[in-house]
């Protein structure tokens, strides 16, 4: 961490700024946002940035296999397979915490992955009004080797592929009422792809349409923000349009990625920066220490379902036939390098990757950041906390 830009911020820092700060986002897109976004930014120094380079590369060493699909295709609940799969994923994040190892130096260990788009347009959002409400130095950067209009630039490209914007749609579930609506909408300003409900869909034969300032109009490309795990509970939704159906449309992310990109993949892949994995069901004897370990469902979002003090009964609660869907993960313990006014606070830092067509391996491009106080990063475990919540990386140039 860069020890005197966090000085210079905290000395810049007041509750009536930061207040000013959240008024001036929620103003801009006259939306307020749902979701707590921490007082601070985080800023990393170049040596860590290249821990975090490294142990990234390893892990897309592992995604860039050719036997990879082989390799994942159990990942797929074959209900949820959908047709016409691309190459490789175009979306990729993976998530770190911040850690001190044994020799007392703090590296990046991998605590999620995700073969799926994150917060790519309110990042840039984020960053920005960062930089306008506090002294942040050119000198820093959440777009690494791009500058801002060119990481636009590429996420557009990204979204649109060769399709014109009025014929591609961001696609999600009751789009303006989800915690992420904001990215939504700053996403259509970069882009000018319309946030559409999944219910709103028309189909005929493998034909698509939505309704765009009161015309029909023909999808050929979708940028899928569905969670397959909230589409399912939904059994109140009507919908003309199954993810699963094959249709004329390309997928700008395509879903089943979703599962091969994910805790899923982590077991398999053996590098000093990826916590001990395994699934549960290829364990011969559980370990006796079950304290030091996370219990994760492989298929839930958002920290849903996973269990932090595993104790024996919660693996026995699984039947044998279900432990191939769960991972008992080591625990990491965060260090909490974040200085704030009363206190340290724990980081998490999301590197945020495209992978254009055509390429050998994805592109980063920025990241998201997330500061607690909790056990875990999520919002349960910080509630009426402060300096906690969603954030942004500033990078040493």
């Amino acid at each position: 961490m860069i020890k005197s830009l966090r000085e210079n911020f905290n000395q810049h820092f007041s509750e009536a700024k930061y207040a000013y700060f959240l008024n001036d986002l929620n103003q801009a897109y006259n939306y307020k946002i749902p979701f707590r976004v921490a007082e601070s930014p985080i800023f990393v120094g170049k040596d860590f940035t290249r821990k975090l380079k490294q142990a990234s590369e390893t892990i897309i060493d592992f995604i860039t296999r050719p036997d990879l699909k082989k390799l994942t295709d159990r990942a797929i609940p074959s209900h949820l397979n959908v047709p016409n799969e691309t190459d490789h994923t175009l979306f990729l994040a993976l998530d770190f915490a911040i850690v001190k190892n044994t020799d007392n130096e703090l590296e990046p260990q991998l605590i999620e992955m995700q073969g799926f788009p994150s917060l790519f347009g309110f990042q840039d959002f984020l960053s920005k009004k960062f930089c306008e409400h506090y002294p942040i130095p050119p000198t820093v950067s959440p777009f690494f080797e791009l500058g801002a209009e060119e990481y636009q630039q590429k996420f557009k490209n990204a979204m649109l592929g060769d399709v014109p914007a009025e014929n591609t749609i961001l696609l999600e579930i009751d789009r303006l009422k989800q915690n992420t609506a904001i990215d939504f909408l700053i996403t259509k300003k970069i882009t000018g792809v319309e946030p559409v409900h999944i219910g709103d869909l028309q189909r005929e034969g493998r034909d698509l349409f939505y309704w765009r300032d009161k015309k029909r109009v023909a999808i050929h490309r979708i940028y899928n923000r569905v969670i397959f795990d909230e589409l399912i509970k939904r059994d109140d939704l009507k919908l003309n349009f199954n993810l699963t159906e094959d249709v004329n449309a390309q997928w700008a992310g395509h879903p089943n990625w979703f599962f091969r990109i994910s805790k899923f993949t982590m077991p398999f892949i053996k590098s000093e920066f990826i916590p001990e994995c395994k699934f549960l069901s290829d364990f011969d004897r559980f370990p006796s220490d079950l304290e030091n370990y996370v219990l994760k469902p492989l298929f839930s979002f958002s920290g849903s379902g996973v269990i932090f003090h595993v104790t024996q009964n919660d693996i026995e609660s699984i039947s044998e036939k279900e432990r191939g869907n769960f991972l008992l993960q080591r625990k990491v313990k965060y260090e909490p390098v974040i200085q704030a006014p009363d206190g340290n606070v724990k980081a998490e830092l999301r590197l945020m990757f495209i992978w254009e067509q055509g390429k050998s391996r994805p592109t980063l491009v920025t990241n998201l950041a997330r500061l607690s106080r909790g056990e875990m990063i999520g919002v349960k475990f910080n509630k009426d906390k402060t300096w906690v919540g969603g954030s942004v990386g500033f990078y040493e140039i």
